[in-house]
């Protein structure tokens, strides 16, 4: 699915949300390697599930043409600086939902990026009729789970000990979902 280019305007920030092209599959990559060697917040540790140019191709090609599945990044001054997965669901009795999760470079927090992505998500979902948006966080990313609950995300339930991080210690991850109005 691809929406049409936005140009959004932040206090201390101009950045623009497109989806991507096939161009952007090595830069991608990139981000993704390095978002996740910043913070615990992610499934991966550095380095896991790693990515090629080849693979985002891929997604980004399969996500252009499927009717519930929505790409968006986050470019400031020509920068991809974050990114948005939104997958619907194949299975008939999943077809009502859509998953999603974001990441963003650590030196772009605070800005309104994460907050314009899920805006834009939830915007297509609902135009998608897609009845249910759903998400995982771990316990500890308390800003994010703030975000969420204020687009009418609610918890719905918390896998206990479902990580472990490099500290040695469990994590908690919380499930959470919001219903289209």
């Amino acid at each position: 699915m691809i929406i049409e280019d936005k140009r959004i305007e932040g206090e201390n920030l101009t950045w623009i949300i497109r989806c991507p092209t096939k161009y952007d599959a090595t830069e991608l990559s990139e981000l993704r390697k390095k978002i996740d060697g910043e913070t615990e917040y992610l499934d991966r540790e550095p380095g896991e599930g790693l990515l090629m140019r080849e693979d985002f191709e891929r997604l980004i090609y399969e996500d252009l043409i499927a009717k519930k599945t929505l790409f968006l990044i986050a470019e400031v001054e020509g920068k991809i600086v974050g990114f948005t997965r939104c997958i619907g669901n194949k299975l008939s009795r999943f077809k009502h939902k859509a998953e999603f999760g974001i990441c963003i470079l650590k030196g772009y927090w605070g800005y309104g990026i994460g907050k314009e992505l899920l805006k834009n998500i939830l915007l297509w979902a609902d135009n998608q009729r897609i009845e249910k948006v759903t998400l995982t966080v771990v316990e500890t990313n308390i800003n994010a789970i703030q975000l969420y609950k204020r687009f009418e995300f609610t918890e719905e339930g918390f896998l206990l000990k479902d990580r472990i991080h490099k500290d040695g210690n469990y994590y908690n991850t919380v499930i959470m979902g919001r219903f289209r109005p």
